[in-house]
């Protein structure tokens, strides 16, 4: 399952960074999270990524799904947090991603992806993240359809601090 989850995402973020197309590290599994690294020197990221454990609605047609973190060390960028929805948007469509009463809004763009609408709130998603038991990532399809993917966060503080750890962030 990590081959495959790592194929997807090297897929579904090769648009993104040409970083993403170079083979990937396993730095190690954490309960329900992975961690990875990819490239060196100003090239070097690191990141950590989750499947959700649910998603709805049942059925739905969807290339792989990821709640993931990243480190760019070269670009000074720590704890970058992403939503990978598994289909396609409309630009800047909504998304959000919810841990127990804690809500954070996202944008999504035409790939899928969606990224943390207010940058201040980068911190406190991390803490509350490493603090949860689960997350709920939202979003709706460029044909409308709401989704709803529940992770586990179990394992996140761990993977989070090998990242931090390989890349010096």
């Amino acid at each position: 399952m990590i081959r495959k989850a790592m194929l997807a995402l090297v897929l579904a973020t090769a648009t993104v960074t040409p970083v993403a197309a170079e083979p990937a590290t396993l730095l190690g599994v954490f309960q329900n999270w992975s961690a990875y690294s990819s490239g060196s020197g100003n090239d070097l990221t690191c990141y950590t990524l989750s499947q959700p454990r649910a998603t709805q609605p049942k059925g739905a047609k969807r290339t792989p799904i990821y709640l993931m973190i990243s480190d760019w060390p070269g670009r000074k960028v720590k704890a970058e947090p992403q939503i990978v929805l598994g289909y396609p948007v409309k630009e800047n469509a909504p998304a959000g991603l919810a841990i127990g009463a804690a809500k954070f809004a996202f944008f999504a763009r035409g790939t899928g992806s969606a990224w943390l609408q207010q940058l201040a709130d980068n911190g406190r998603l991390i803490d509350t993240m490493g603090k949860g038991v689960s997350a709920v990532a939202s979003g709706i399809s460029a044909r409308g359809t709401k989704t709803s993917d529940t992770y586990s966060l179990a394992g996140f503080p761990e993977a989070l601090a090998k990242i931090h750890d390989v890349c010096k962030m």
